[in-house]
């Protein structure tokens, strides 16, 4: 039975685009260090993108 926890992070995967394709993880654990490795890697994409546009000027 799906509980909020896989709800959860199908939705952060799926938003992110980050997802891993050939894996789930099984463990309640396992899947939100996972959704947090996607919103970090999210983060770390938009500051990068966020400086080299600030220095364009």
């Amino acid at each position: 039975m799906p509980t909020l926890i896989d709800y959860l992070y199908v939705s952060v995967t799926n938003s992110t685009a980050f997802s891993p394709t050939d894996t789930m993880p099984l463990s309640t654990r396992a899947k939100l260090m996972m959704a947090v490795q996607s919103v970090a890697a999210l983060m770390t994409s938009l500051l990068v993108i966020a400086r080299a546009v600030s220095n364009l000027n």
